[in-house]
């Protein structure tokens, strides 16, 4: 039985608008995010920056993660950010 990854996600811009988002491959959606290769939110608003993700065995609980996150205040976001990374650094940047 193959074993599979799964990200919640969460991307922002300079002026920290966020977007919260699931996949099973973080580097390529990142890097589409980055290429703004997607449509939508993300190339609008140029949100290309990686501040926070977490790995799921199983989709269903990407899934509920990321509904229970989008379903919170803004500051509650900020702050699950923050705790993990204080400075909203890309932690993609060094990715290939």
């Amino acid at each position: 039985m193959k074993h599979h990854n799964y990200y919640l996600y969460i991307m922002a811009n300079r002026s920290r608008t966020i977007y919260v988002g699931v996949t099973n491959n973080i580097e390529r959606r990142v890097r589409e995010h980055k290429e703004k290769r997607v449509p939508g939110f993300t190339a609008k608003y140029n949100v290309g920056r990686l501040v926070f993700y977490q790995r799921f065995p199983d989709i269903n609980e990407a899934i509920r993660a990321e509904k229970k996150i989008k379903a919170w205040r803004r500051e509650k976001k900020i702050a699950l950010i923050e705790a993990e990374n204080p400075y909203w650094k890309d932690l993609a940047a060094d990715w290939n």
